[in-house]
């Protein structure tokens, strides 16, 4: 295993290091994701985009290795992607290192990039969109920054919900089920449906997907 880089930011260190032909994201010590295989990723982005129409906005909280916005990128139906991510440096790396795994999406004319953490960012704009697909921790019941929680809890989930536009869905990507976090979904979006993902080792990643009721 090779450290490619590491860095001290705002949330401790940060390394990138590589396996082979694959690379994996560090964040003091936790594993937060690697570039092996991005299945329940795409299906994340796969499943919040089949029923939107021509002109659509969409939501990707966490950009990481990519997966989630190489797979939005060839969606037609997509006006604008906004990307959320809080680590600059995460999004440095998809100039170098992580380019081949997101595919050159972020030179997309549709595709524009935040910087910021996502509950403030969310907090502070009154822009809506037709599918929100939410990928910045390892789900509702194990977050690496406990800051984080809050997105799951009742008040992250009605402030992605006051984000939606009519019809819209929520996304989310947890490492693991969790029935008391699809039970919030259903009270404070919408019915909601599950889609596992099996993985070499362990649970099932799952994608929960709530939608919003039309106005």
């Amino acid at each position: 295993m090779e450290i490619v880089e590491k860095v001290v930011t705002d949330r401790g260190e940060l390394v990138l290091r590589r396996d082979d032909a694959h690379y994996e994201l560090i964040s003091n010590g936790v594993f937060l994701m690697d570039t092996r295989s991005g299945a329940s990723e795409r299906t994340l982005v796969s499943a919040a985009l089949s029923t939107v129409s021509p002109g659509a906005r969409l939501l990707i909280a966490g950009l990481g290795v990519g997966f989630s916005l190489a797979a939005a990128v060839p969606c037609s139906s997509l006006a604008e992607i906004v990307v959320v991510e809080i680590e600059p440096t995460v999004v440095s790396w998809h100039d170098t290192h992580l380019a081949p795994f997101s595919g050159g999406a972020l030179r997309d004319p549709r595709v524009r990039v935040v910087t910021a953490d996502l509950g403030h960012w969310l907090a502070t704009t009154d822009e809506r969109f037709d599918a929100i697909c939410l990928d910045v921790d390892n789900g509702p019941d194990w977050t690496v920054f406990d800051t984080n929680a809050a997105l799951y809890a009742d008040a992250g989930t009605a402030l992605l919900r006051a984000h939606l536009r009519p019809g819209g869905v929520l996304a989310v990507w947890s490492a693991a089920a969790s029935d008391d976090y699809a039970s919030r979904l259903s009270t404070t979006i919408g019915p909601v449906s599950t889609l596992l993902t099996e993985v070499d080792h362990g649970e099932p990643d799952v994608v929960y997907l709530a939608r919003l009721a039309d106005a």
